[in-house]
């Protein structure tokens, strides 16, 4: 995919790039472009090797119709700052619950003392000409006042658990460059960078 914007001389002042080659960073750099947003998608092989010690988190199917409002506000909290996951409402929700891709039993919630507090959104893909079938962490989120007891990593192993018990052999995720903590993490779970999402413009030309 890729969508460039022109001045009318023809300089390019805006670019989006998916997958990015190393040619096209060369073109923005060229161009004297801003880098203003990077995702990476990263993959591992499954099943995951999960040491003997590892922490186990318990999990169940979301329930559409009955959980909306509690995984919204554990959303909206845990994604304050995100520019597409940020103040989802019960459409937006009820939107992606509604694709042909969904499968509640993909959706693991965690409670704590009877409250969602974390949740892992897995998503399959079918397989095509140049990839296999890929089993995705479509969404985490934890609510931050649970942050710091490693429920993120346990929720991101329990859904990977989910997706290899399905037959997937291939995990991916998608995580904006910039989030360190998030990369650190998956890193740890033996994800490597697979390809990356791009956005460049000029400095006076809002993003397109």
């Amino acid at each position: 995919m890729r969508r460039e914007l022109r001045d009318e001389e023809g300089a390019l002042i805006a670019l989006e790039v998916e997958p990015v080659s190393a040619d096209d960073r060369a073109e923005a750099d060229d161009a004297g472009l801003r880098l203003t947003r990077e995702i990476l998608q990263l993959r591992v092989s499954l099943p995951l090797a999960i040491p003997p010690n590892a922490p186990v988190v318990t999990t169940r199917p979301f329930v559409p119709g009955v959980d909306d409002e509690a995984l919204l506000e554990v959303n909206n909290r845990a994604f304050a700052w995100h520019p597409d996951q940020s103040d989802w409402s019960v459409d937006d929700l009820q939107a992606r619950v509604a694709e042909d891709w969904f499968d509640p039993e993909g959706f693991r919630v965690h409670e704590h003392e009877g409250r969602i507090v974390g949740f892992c959104w897995t998503k399959v893909h079918p397989p095509t000409d140049v990839d296999p079938a890929l089993g995705e962490i479509f969404v985490i989120g934890v609510d931050p006042d649970h942050h710091g007891r490693g429920l993120g990593r346990a929720l991101v192993v329990d859904g990977l658990a989910h997706l290899a018990g399905r037959g997937l052999r291939t995990g991916m995720l998608h995580v904006e460059h910039d989030n360190t903590a998030a990369r650190r993490l998956y890193r740890s779970l033996g994800f490597t960078e697979h390809s990356a999402h791009c956005w460049w413009r000029a400095d006076d030309t809002s993003r397109s």
